[in-house]
């Protein structure tokens, strides 16, 4: 039935027609230094604040408990979407993650197959990820046993898979539930070039080591986004099952990572050929590193959507009033004291880092402009608490506005109690022809430690407190990063965002002088 995902992986395998090939992409599995030294900042970037985050959340917010079960219902559904098991109309797709499976819901052309099979495999789904969970609260060890009962699970309602008869031709076969094939499954694409996974006789051998290697890689340290995508990868490689192994190997991606403290590996529909395939085909040739950072890239996405899930759901006017004292009382500690400490200095690391570059930038257009345009940059770090003339609000406060219809159009909440950072970049091309290029550094979601790099563009009148003054509509949204992390990988990934910003908004400057 995943005969879908196989004919488009390895696309870039393709030979020109006529001329049929052979492309083994399986070999025996390992673990390379190619794998080792991915780099995972894409994820690392945020992670600290999600952990902190994380334990306030599963303590109180039952808004969190209804997200986490959304979060399930949506791996179920996608994962067969993208493995064409059936397709489902993008609005009974939200109907369903938000109140549950239910053929009910159900309108005429929402779905391609008969709704009781679509419910049996969205069902199958859901509680093969659930079992996900179960293993990971009972602690069980991973190993090829449990592997063939999730593979058991997720093909309850399935009967049948796609093979080939000894001519090579296309038949149906019985599915094989929980157990290893026993015939070949080599997709072929529509020029004849052939993919060879691992053959039956091997797969048992090579499933015991791609356990072995993973309890290795698990007990010293590897990074827990590295190893969910090697074993995804690894996994697919061998294909050790007649159809199911897309699913399974999503599953065991998901096992992974959501007992790392992350979040089952959903592949979205629109993403699946775009980014996941040619992910998985670049680590077929040996460059792994398109595939962790999408597998980061996921997780980053959930961890953004996740810190702006309140921490106290508010049930009732008592357990709220409760609440505001524990979190009045626990400001008060030395432990927090400290960490608050210890978030100043982050926060201001930032900003220094976007300084540095806009300072760099600055200067080379200043270079680059002469008198052609006045370019200049203002700024007010989080320290900063002076006035900015010619008005008499705080700095800090200058550009809150801007700030608030920036979290508004990009959907997440900005703590406006917490201090604020930003620059202006402005170009002066005549007197009336003004642009001020706005890039905050501001609070994000419920975590204290989160914050946003976001960017505005103002059309400016002949002077500041001009009442044509306008913002330009950008849909360049933030970039997000803990304060409390540290490393290479955070400043370049900020600096990389930077220029991309800049990139994108100076273009919509050209394009309207």
């Amino acid at each position: 039935m995943e005969t879908g995902m196989e004919e488009i992986h390895s696309s870039s395998k393709e030979q020109e027609k006529g001329t049929p090939q052979v492309f083994r992409l399986w070999k025996p599995i390992e673990f390379t230094l190619n794998w080792a030294n991915s780099d995972t900042s894409i994820l690392d970037d945020i992670a600290d604040s999600w952990f902190i985050q994380r334990e306030k959340l599963q303590e109180n917010s039952s808004e969190y408990k209804e997200f986490m079960e959304r979060l399930k219902r949506r791996h179920a559904i996608e994962t067969g979407v993208i493995e064409r098991m059936y397709d489902l109309s993008a609005g009974v797709t939200e109907t369903f993650i938000n109140e549950g499976f239910r053929s009910s819901l159900l309108s005429h052309n929402d779905t391609n197959i008969e709704p009781q099979a679509l419910m049996h495999f969205l069902n199958d789904h859901l509680e093969a990820v659930n079992w996900v969970f179960d293993i990971i609260k009972d602690d069980r060890p991973f190993s090829v046993s449990m592997i063939n009962q999730l593979h058991q699970q997720v093909t309850r309602h399935q009967e049948t898979a796609e093979g080939r008869d000894p001519q090579g031709n296309k038949t149906k076969i019985k599915l094989l539930k929980g157990k290893f094939k026993e015939w070949e499954n080599n997709p072929t694409r529509p020029d004849g070039t052939q993919i060879l996974y691992c053959p039956p006789e091997h797969v048992a051998s090579e499933m015991d080591q791609l356990v072995n290697i993973y309890n290795h890689l698990s007990a010293t340290g590897t990074h827990v986004l590295i190893l969910a995508a090697w074993v995804h990868h690894a996994f697919t490689t061998i294909h050790p099952y007649q159809d199911g192994n897309g699913r399974v190997a999503r599953l065991l991606g998901s096992l992974i990572l959501i007992r790392g403290g992350l979040f089952p590996l959903t592949v979205l529909r629109e993403e699946a050929k775009v980014k996941y395939l040619e992910a998985l085909e670049k680590a077929d040739s040996g460059n792994p590193q398109p595939f962790v950072s999408y597998l980061g890239e996921i997780q980053k996405r959930n961890i953004q959507e996740a810190l702006n899930v309140q921490e106290v759901t508010p049930s009732s006017f008592e357990a709220v009033q409760d609440a505001l004292i524990q979190r009045i009382r626990a400001q008060k500690q030395a432990v927090l004291q400290t960490q608050m400490a210890n978030l100043a200095a982050g926060r201001q690391k930032i900003f220094t880092i976007c300084d540095t570059y806009l300072q760099d930038v600055e200067q080379n257009l200043r270079k680059k402009y002469g008198t052609d345009a006045g370019v200049y940059l203002k700024k007010c770090s989080f320290e900063d608490t002076g006035v900015y003339q010619p008005t008499s609000r705080p700095r800090q406060d200058f550009y809150f506005g801007q700030i608030i219809a920036y979290a508004q159009k990009h959907n997440y909440y900005f703590n406006r109690s917490l201090p604020k950072a930003w620059f202006i970049l402005g170009f002066d091309f005549s007197e009336d022809k003004k642009y001020h290029v706005g890039i905050t550094i501001h609070h994000f979601g419920y975590e204290d430690g989160a914050l946003a790099i976001g960017v505005f563009l103002e059309y400016k009148g002949k002077n500041d407190e001009d009442i044509s003054n306008t913002v330009v509509p950008l849909a360049i949204p933030p970039h997000v990063v803990s304060a409390y992390t540290n490393g290479d990988g955070k400043e370049a990934n900020i600096r990389r965002y930077l220029e991309d910003t800049l990139t994108a908004v100076l273009a919509q400057i050209a394009s309207e002088l």
